[in-house]
This record gives structure tokens, C-alpha cells and sequence, in this order.
């Protein structure tokens, strides 16, 4: 059994100003999102200006903390939203949902193509592989502050949490996710992205394999009190909110197989750019 390190969930203080571990994460997951994305956009062929990302980035972290408080609260408090609808928008009192996170970055970035007439599901692949580290950094904070802690373990890494009024060993189901959504999601959409994909490929791919990998770790990680399992006596609301998103990602997955194979390097690009000019030129030159 390991003892929890009982880590400050405030980092530093400064008078009234406090700074918090679950939001550096937060900061450092943008961090990571943008210089991702900026050393994707050097070989990008979707023609996003390095300015045009950084509005993106922003847009989507306002997408990213709207959404996930609202799906925390329609998903997981929605009694509470009932009685106290103005709660929903006490960000402050804590609170987040991955899943209504996804949707709020899902309309950040509809919105962000369609103000620069960029194809949405081509967005979503330059967008995927960027989103994971940001959310490992999430589940480490959840590990420091004590909180969406296991299910009760004898496994000798079990962890005793001195906030947990059982006083009950726990899988240390936070940094199962964080290896499971943070690292390993992100090497796999990272070097599958390195080649050209057909249209979709990406995002189904990464769809797909968060759902997976959420609803497995569901087995380790305590249900909500309040919500308990919510079908079977076995399934939880993660699992639940976990299944569309297998369903749609395998779907999106399969879909892009009917698709052209979608160039995404700027080299080749150019190259094909070059080979239609040259053949125009000749054409030109017969004609005359």
C-alpha cells in the first residue's frame, strides 16, 4: 500500500491570489495544445496561419472549460441544476466533465471552420492529436487534490487517500487515466497523423480509443455518491457517456475509408501544386 503525499492542491499564494494545481494543468494542456499544433501547421496543408491557430487555441479553451462545467452539471448534477440553476456557472465551486468538455472544443471548432470555410472533419484531425496531453495533466491534478480516487484495491501500488473518510487502499484510478488518456492516446494519434490519412481517419480513431480506454477504466475508479451505478448494478455514468462515443468514433473510422486520401503534408502539396502548373504551361504552349 502506498500512503497518498498528501501534495498541496495550492501550488503558491500570493495574497488573495492563489494558484492552484488543477489549473496550471489546465495552463499547461493549452501550452502543449498550441506548440503541438504549431509544429503541425508547418506541415499542414489546410492553410491555417499560425495567427488563425492561436484564435483557435483560445476559442477552444473557452470551448474546453464552458462545455465541461455545463456537462458536469447537466450529466452528472442535474437535480442540483433544477434547484439551483445559477450554480451551473459557479466555475469556481469545481466541478468539470471531460465528455462536456469534447462538445464544448466540438463547437469551438465548428465555429472556428466555419468563420474560415475550412472543411469541420479536417479540422478535428489537425485538432486530435493535440487534446491528449492536456488531458493527462487533468487526471495528475485529480491524483494531487484527492479527488475521483479508485475503487477499494489489495494490489500492492494501491494508494490510501487521507482525505477518504473509509481510510479504505484505492486504485489509483486518476493515473490510470492519465497514462491511459494523456500518454497513450497521444502516441497513437501522434504518429498516426505523421502520414497521410483518408478524411476522419484521425478523429475516428482517437473518438473511438478515448471511449474505450474511459470505459475500462471506469471498472477501477468509484462511482459517483450521488449517482452510484446507474444501470445493471455495474454501470456507471462515465460508461454510459462513454458508449456513444466508441459507437460514433468506429463509425467515423470506418466512413473514412470510403474517403480520398486526405494530403496533408505541405511538401507534397506543393509538389502536386507544381505538376498541375507545369502541365497548364505545356497545354498553353500547344495551343499556340
Amino acid at each position: 500500500m502506498i500512503i497518498h503525499p498528501e501534495i498541496d492542491p495550492i501550488l503558491f499564494q500570493i495574497g488573495p491570489v492563489a494558484i492552484r494545481w488543477y489549473g496550471l494543468m489546465y495552463l499547461a494542456g493549452f501550452a502543449a495544445a498550441y506548440y503541438l499544433g504549431m509544429k503541425r501547421i508547418e506541415k499542414s496543408a489546410l492553410g491555417i496561419s499560425k495567427e488563425q491557430f492561436s484564435d483557435l487555441v483560445f476559442i477552444g479553451a473557452i470551448g474546453v472549460i464552458l462545455g465541461g462545467r455545463m456537462g458536469y452539471a447537466l450529466f452528472y448534477q442535474f437535480d442540483r441544476v433544477l434547484q439551483e440553476p445559477l450554480w451551473m456557472f459557479q466555475i469556481w465551486n469545481g466541478g468539470m466533465s471531460f465528455h462536456g468538455g469534447l462538445i464544448g472544443v466540438l463547437l469551438a471548432l465548428g465555429w472556428f471552420a466555419w468563420r474560415q470555410k475550412k472543411n469541420y472533419i479536417d479540422m478535428m484531425d489537425f485538432a486530435g492529436p493535440l487534446l491528449p496531453i492536456g488531458l493527462g495533466a487533468g487526471r495528475l491534478a485529480n491524483f494531487i487534490n484527492q479527488e475521483l480516487w479508485g475503487r477499494p484495491s489489495d494490489a500492492p501500488w494501491a494508494v490510501l487517500f487521507p482525505n477518504d473518510p473509509s481510510g479504505l487502499a484505492r486504485h489509483p484510478s486518476q493515473l490510470y487515466q492519465a497514462f491511459l488518456e494523456g500518454f497513450l492516446l497521444f502516441v497513437i494519434l501522434w504518429f498516426f497523423s505523421q502520414k497521410p490519412r483518408a478524411r476522419g481517419a484521425i478523429s475516428g480513431l482517437g473518438i473511438f480509443c478515448y471511449g474505450v480506454f474511459r470505459f475500462t477504466a471506469e471498472f477501477f475508479r468509484e462511482p459517483d455518491s450521488h449517482l452510484g451505478y446507474v444501470a445493471f448494478d455495474w454501470l456507471t455514468q462515465g460508461q454510459i457517456l462513454s458508449i456513444p462515443m466508441i459507437l460514433l468514433g468506429a463509425g467515423l473510422f470506418i466512413w473514412s475509408f470510403t474517403q480520398k486520401t486526405l494530403v496533408v503534408e505541405r511538401a507534397e502539396l506543393a509538389a502536386t501544386q507544381k505538376n498541375k502548373s507545369s502541365k497548364k504551361i505545356k497545354k498553353s504552349k500547344r495551343v499556340k
